[in-house]
Parts: structure tokens; sequence; C-alpha cells
């Protein structure tokens, strides 16, 4: 009914969602190696909605090249009609992301490549995607913890970025460091929501 009334009064309807991707196996190490690229390009746009959208689009498309290592997903998100409203839930998913295991960057640490060859490789990687944007993507707006409906909210995903209708766009992820591990035991602590695909 609010739905209605809001459209008919001609308000702006704000959808921000997160979702969870997780990846495991023995040779999912390279993704690490695109999301620390797109981290750095991230950095690099100091905020402009179109480069991180790019970026986005890059990060979303690597991820559907390695569907056969998602291993669990899940999403969460609301519908807002203040902008205002819409932005302190984007901070507050943002900051969540954030506090989770394994997702903080240093990035005035070494980057490891250095090492020895003896460097751990993780089995785990999680993925933590925050949008805003206007108006209604049904493709985003259910649940997406199985295999076709995360590829579609995915490729709704790209065709935001191709119709400008982001707002906010945050990219989290698990482990953030080279040499850093996400032990099964560790996605049951700090990753509850994820279900199996």
């Amino acid at each position: 009914m609010r739905d209605t009334f809001n459209r008919m009064v001609g308000r702006t309807r704000y959808v921000v969602c997160r979702l969870f991707i997780h990846l495991g196996g023995s040779d999912i190490a390279p993704i690490l190696g695109v999301l620390n690229h797109s981290a750095r390009e991230a950095i690099d746009a100091d905020g402009d909605l179109q480069v991180l959208g790019e970026v986005l689009v890059e990060l979303i498309e690597t991820l559907l090249r390695y569907d056969e290592y998602w291993t669990s997903a899940a999403n969460e998100g609301d519908v807002f009609w203040s902008e205002g409203e819409a932005g302190d839930y984007v901070n507050e998913l943002f900051t969540n992301s954030a506090e989770r295991y394994g997702a903080d960057i240093d990035w005035d640490s070494p980057s490891g490549f250095d090492e020895p060859f003896s460097i751990p490789v993780t089995r785990n990687v999680v993925v933590m995607i925050t949008v805003a944007f206007e108006g209604e993507v049904p493709e985003l707006e259910t649940d997406l913890a199985n295999i076709q409906a995360l590829k579609e909210g995915l490729r709704a995903l790209i065709n935001l970025q191709y119709k400008n209708k982001f707002r906010a766009i945050q990219v989290h992820f698990s482990p953030a460091q080279l040499g850093d591990e996400l032990s099964n035991d560790d996605l049951l602590q700090y990753y509850p929501e994820l279900i199996p695909l």
C-alpha cells in the first residue's frame, strides 16, 4: 500500500542490497588478485560512481566465470523512499562488511609478493557486494541463494551500471591479504547467513 502511494506522489524508490558469494576450492586463489586489483582501482576512483561501476562490472564478469566454485550465498536488503535513510543503511552495511573477519585491507603493509612460496593458499573466499540504486529490480529483490537466481542478480547489477542507476557501490572480500586464510570454522563464525548452493 505504501509503495503504491509513494509511486503516485512521484517519490523516488531506493533499494539497498548486499550480496554474499562464497567461492570454495583449491583453484580460487587467482580471484584474490582480481579482487585486490579492483580494490586499488576503486580507491583510485575516489568515489567516482561511473568508475566504480565499471570496476564492479569487471568483478562480476570474473565471478560469473568462476561460477563452478560458488559454494554458498546470501543476500539482504531493503527499500527506502528517503535518500537519507537509504544512505544510512548503506553506511550500516559498509561498517558491518568491513568488520567481518579478514575483510580489512592494510595497504601500507608489504604485498607479500617477495615472500617465499610457502604462503598458505586459502580455499575459501567471500565477496560482499553492497549497492544502492533507484527504481525496481526484481532480480535483486528476491532470494538469491540458488545458482540461477544469483546469476540473474549479478547480471542485473551489470545492467544497473549501463542504466546509470547506482547511487552507491561497495565491495569487501575476505581474505583481503595474500597469505591470510579463511577457514571453514571462520566461515561459520563470521558469515553465518551463507546458504549452500
